[in-house]
């Protein structure tokens, strides 16, 4: 199966794994073989034993008989005991070797999935959930693994079986042979087929639980909103309505799989009586022994499973098969987000838009047009507009998260597609307008940005950010768990903390993406008089729908549509009655005021 092909390096990375597999899987299976032929001598053994003790009745040498026939029955138990351990020791090594080797196979790709998964750009995110991005790293690796272990294993162990039973069988009786083994393939076959119903009602229970699961979760992190709106009968029904759906197909899969061990022991018992039975008539004909009787039942026995596993096996390379495509899907996507030159650069903060478009690549909708402007060093930059107006897409395209469609952006004279991006943007403090926090200690969402934590400079962007005296003030202090999301702080707190995060790194350029729309006005004087030493000397983007947020910029740029509709100072613009940005401020103070 060609999607499969790409897990061949794996197999190449653990050779001495997979070698030494096959090699205890070989072991192990002559160890399952011999034995059989030392019970069918012990079998004649007893028979040809009692025949001649009755023969020699009542002479001196019926006891020595009875004692080289005691000695080679244990002889040959003791023979069959240690070839049983010895099997048991190759059947230990050969899990040891194959199965840890998909082990090891999965973390590897599970790795290298993610690390991939960070490479892409976000664009990919924007256009895959992060449930189906979970479920490839998850199920679909998990799928992968039993092909690489238990189906590989398996495998083995019925081609080395067949390779030496069926001709141990043939040279004894052929027609016995053929008779004994025509059940194993309508076994296999149903196998087969009942594991496929096993598997699809598995699925079905999987996307039950996960979209049950998905219920549960946006029911407790949305439970203020629901209480709010006296909901929680409405969600109990909906939880209720999704936990029977689940109950109902558990309960099939449950009907199914009773009938799964059932169809086995009736065709491994219509093998053994087939054996018995025509095996029987060929020792009355003379043709074989009742060791080859025996011998035959233990054959049969050791093919049972091969054979069984061999549907299952079958069923299992299908899925891993459609796993590894869809993984296979993802992994052949690269990112356009890649520098062409990888400058390595100390930034200044000399910021230059010239002639951009852009237009978003998997929803087509043009954010910008023709924008042109520049931040020299050491300047602050204010965004401001509408709701929609390409704001928020100016701090996307700077810190490089996509490429222009039209037109350049350089920093320092340098094209930001030039530039290496790990230089570019361990220089940039950039805070989201969407805020997100990590299930962690407040202290390590701060130094998040740091690969070596300073506590002072921990501190100092705590109190820059006027968040430190609210920290502080928490039973932990900065190591205050957070839920998730940070759900254990207020909107402001959160904003506060982002801020933190950005200014703890003292970044060359510092990007604050409508950073205080949670904040009332004196949290938002404050932060301002705080940021404005923080922004002496630094070049400094503040794109905001405030204008309180933004009057104290050096310039300001008014977006309207993705177009600049007007160009200036706080106190220009003002002058300008009938600008966009003059509208605006008086509807805020309106608001403000009522």
């Amino acid at each position: 199966m060609p999607a499969l092909t790409a897990t061949n390096k794996y197999l190449l990375r653990y050779k001495w794994h997979f070698l030494g597999g096959v090699l205890f899987v070989g072991l192990s299976t002559l160890l399952a073989i011999f034995p059989a032929q030392i019970v069918r001598y012990a079998f004649d053994l007893v028979g040809e034993g009692i025949d001649l003790y009755h023969l020699y009745g009542g002479t001196r040498a019926q006891t020595q008989v009875y004692e080289l026939f005691g000695r080679n029955v244990l002889l040959y138990g003791v023979l069959i005991l240690l070839m049983a351990l010895l099997r048991g020791v190759f059947l230990f090594f050969m899990r040891q070797t194959l199965i840890v080797m998909s082990r090891l196979v999965e973390n590897d790709q599970k790795n290298e999935i993610y690390q991939h998964y960070q490479s892409l750009p976000l664009s990919f995110y924007r256009r895959h959930s992060t449930g189906d991005l979970m479920s490839r790293i998850s199920e679909d690796v998990g799928r992968v693994r039993m092909y690489i272990g238990p189906a590989i294993m398996y495998f083995l162990q019925l081609v080395l079986l067949f390779v030496l039973i069926v001709p141990l069988m043939l040279m004894v009786n052929v027609k016995l042979t053929l008779y004994t083994l025509l059940p194993l393939p309508v076994l296999s076959i149903s196998i087969f087929y009942v594991n496929n119903i096993i598997q699809r009602k598995s699925d079905e229970i999987q996307r039950s639980l996960s979209g049950m699961t998905t219920f549960v979760q946006e029911a407790f992190s949305g439970i203020r909103v629901i209480k709010s709106f006296v909901r929680e009968q409405d969600s109990h029904r909906q939880f209720t309505a999704a936990s029977n759906e689940y109950k109902e197909k558990s309960l099939s899969l449950n009907f199914v799989n009773s009938l799964f061990f059932p169809l086995i022991l009736f065709l491994v018992g219509l093998s053994t009586i087939i054996t018995v039975w025509v095996g029987g008539q060929e020792v009355i004909r003379g043709t074989i022994t009742t060791g080859s009787i025996a011998e035959f039942l233990i054959y049969v026995n050791l093919l049972t499973w091969p054979v069984t596993a061999l549907g299952w096996t079958s069923s299992l390379v299908q899925r891993a098969e459609a796993s590894q495509a869809r993984i296979n899907e993802f992994m052949d996507q690269k990112t356009d987000i890649v520098s062409r030159q990888n400058i390595e650069l100390d930034i200044k903060g000399d910021i230059s838009f010239e002639h951009v478009s852009f237009t978003y690549p998997d929803t087509g909708i043009q954010a910008l047009r023709d924008v042109s402007f520049r931040i020299r060093p050491g300047q602050t930059l204010a965004v401001i507009g509408n709701t929609g107006s390409g704001k928020s897409t100016v701090a996307a395209l700077l810190s490089r998260l996509y490429d222009v469609t039209e037109g350049s952006i350089s920093v320092d004279g340098v094209d930001v597609r030039d530039l290496a991006l790990t230089s570019l943007r361990s220089q940039i403090g950039y805070v989201p307008q969407d805020v997100f926090l990590f299930s962690d200690s407040i202290r390590n969402n701060i130094n998040f940005g740091l690969d070596q934590p300073d506590e002072e400079r921990m501190l100092q962007a705590a109190r820059d950010a006027n968040v430190y005296n609210n920290i502080i003030d928490f039973p932990q202090g900065f190591d205050t768990k957070l839920g998730e999301r940070g759900i254990t702080l207020s909107g402001g707190q959160k904003q506060r903390v982002s801020i933190a995060r950005a200014l703890v790194k003292e970044p060359k350029i510092l990007i604050l993406d409508d950073a205080l729309s949670a904040v009332d006005t004196d949290t938002e004087n404050a932060i301002l008089g705080a940021l404005q030493r923080i922004m002496h000397n630094r070049t400094s983007l503040i794109i905001s729908h405030r204008v309180s947020s933004v009057k104290l910029a050096d310039e300001i740029l008014v977006l309207d549509d993705g177009q600049i509709v007007q160009h200036g100072t706080h106190e220009a613009l003002m002058r300008d009655e009938q600008g966009l940005y003059r509208a605006l401020y008086e509807r805020q103070l309106q608001s403000e005021e009522a």
